[in-house]
């Protein structure tokens, strides 16, 4: 064990195991971005073989969005069915119920080239996006239960820290001198089974949450034991006492529905919550920048623009690795402000260096450090934080399905970006980016205004300010 006992082997191999789902799908997000014309080049000659004529422009370009968006569409709409697997499998049996789609879909965007099939990689895309949208919020969900109260942030990020790791695998291995060439792109787009089949092999031997092995399954000795092993102590008397009120005040309510979450004024507010913070980390403009920021640096003339967009990759990493350190000491609401307002800067910044290329060609250069700003900081705030604070903001009993809820949402947001970029930036040139900048300056007078601290407090303690809320608000009435 290390030195401290709320850090345990048994709690940072659960973390690693469970996160390298998150790996898969930062892979699936950074690997599409280098190798586009090779794959274009692929829908084209399938066309051409099947109609005897060249695809159209317009049929390329919307052909190729849809097969880098189809993936979050996916997954907008596998998030909802987290709280039937979650509370009927336990978050890490769900975890690998899950990670079996994944698998599945590696093995048809593989085959898709060997059987000339681009629908082949487009339903492997859409596959993909149903293990993204279980595992994306299954992951975080697991972790918070796992985590000791004072780490819970620290380790919820290392979900993000594994997502950027795996944009930025997919980034390298995507290389033309590495795997992505016109002959070897589809084995690269198969190489996520290596995390996929290492985590079939160590999570079975993690343990389960025991916030839902005592308040789900009743099982208060499993859940005890679990803990004790997590903490390495044994004074884990107060963790217990806090689960066990809230077992026994959820124990005669009746299970959370996706109505309520919108009905009832005490989940009704930290559900606008979620989605406002889900949906503007989404239309920040960052998936923009991570899907086609090739394009945009070959746009800008800058020298290497694909190892540029490795660059960004590395800048992704580093960054999350600082709110790793940042988010306890910091805070939730201060990474999200601050996150907020330099990205929108940095949005603003782009509209004006992409609108002056052509006349101020030293433009690329604030355009490049736009870029690398605006990916720092939603990687030290909204980045990572709009994953999990759902699960902070809400009790046992409505905290699955309410980030199913907030999760497909998020998905959803990155499905317009991923499919409505493209013709938005033909369509008004540089103030799409002025678009995402004025959704993050309203996103910030929200958290400004209405969005609270979760740093050192228990789920309790948060759902209990919303109760209070409720009761002033009805005592209004």
């Amino acid at each position: 064990m290390l030195e401290g006992k709320e850090v345990t082997w048994t709690l940072i191999n659960s973390v690693f195991s469970s996160v390298l789902g998150s790996l898969q799908i930062g892979y699936h997000t950074g690997n599409m971005n280098t190798p586009h014309m090779m794959i274009e080049e692929f829908f084209n000659d399938t066309w051409t073989l099947r109609h005897e004529k060249p695809m159209p422009l317009e049929t390329l370009t919307m052909l190729w969005s849809l097969t880098v968006s189809i993936l979050a569409l996916g997954a907008t709409a596998s998030a909802l069915c987290v709280g039937l697997l979650a509370d009927n499998y336990g978050r890490r049996s769900a975890i690998l119920i899950a990670n079996s789609l994944s698998l599945l879909a590696v093995a048809f965007m593989g085959l898709s080239k060997l059987a000339t099939s681009p629908e082949l990689l487009i339903i492997g895309r859409l596959v993909m996006g149903f293990y993204c949208g279980l595992t994306m919020t299954l992951v975080p969900l697991y972790i918070q239960e796992l985590a000791p109260i004072h780490l819970r942030g620290a380790f919820s990020t290392t979900n993000q820290l594994a997502y950027t790791i795996g944009i930025f695998v997919g980034q390298i291995m995507s290389l033309e001198n590495v795997l992505g060439t016109r002959k070897w792109w589809p084995v690269m787009l198969t190489m996520s089974m290596v995390p996929a089949i290492l985590q079939l092999f160590i999570l079975p031997f993690c343990p389960e949450s025991p916030r839902y092995l005592l308040i789900n399954c009743k099982k208060e000795v499993d859940a005890e034991r679990v803990l004790l092993k997590l903490r390495g102590t044994k004074d884990v008397v107060e963790e217990m006492k806090e689960m066990r009120e809230e077992a026994a005040r959820l124990k005669d309510l009746p299970k959370v529905t996706m109505y309520q979450l919108f009905r009832v004024p005490s989940y009704r507010i930290p559900m606008i919550i979620s989605l406002l913070i889900n949906a503007s980390s989404q239309l920040s403009g960052y998936n923009a920048l991570i899907n086609y920021s090739t394009k945009l640096f070959t746009l800008a003339k800058v020298g290497s623009p694909t190892y540029t967009t490795i660059g960004v990759g590395v800048v992704n990493i580093i960054f999350t690795i600082a709110a790793v350190f940042l988010v306890e000491q910091a805070g939730r609401r201060t990474l999200l402000l601050i996150g907020q307002l330099v990205m929108a800067l940095c949005d603003i910044l782009l509209t004006i260096t992409i609108g002056t290329l052509s006349e101020v060609p030293w433009m690329s250069y604030p355009l490049v450090l736009a870029v690398f700003t605006f990916v720092a900081f939603y990687e030290m705030g909204p980045g990572p934080i709009s994953w999990y604070i759902t699960a902070e903001l809400f009790s046992q009993s409505a905290r699955p399905v309410a980030m199913g809820v907030a999760s497909s949402w998020n998905w959803l947001n990155k499905f317009f970006v991923g499919m409505f970029y493209q013709p938005l930036r033909h369509l008004i040139g540089p103030y799409v980016f002025l678009c995402f900048a004025i959704i993050l300056l309203g996103s910030f007078a929200y958290t400004f205004f209405r969005v609270p601290e979760t740093r050192g407090r228990t789920f309790e303690e948060i759902a209990a300010e919303f109760r209070q809320a409720d009761s002033i608000l009805m005592s209004k009435l």
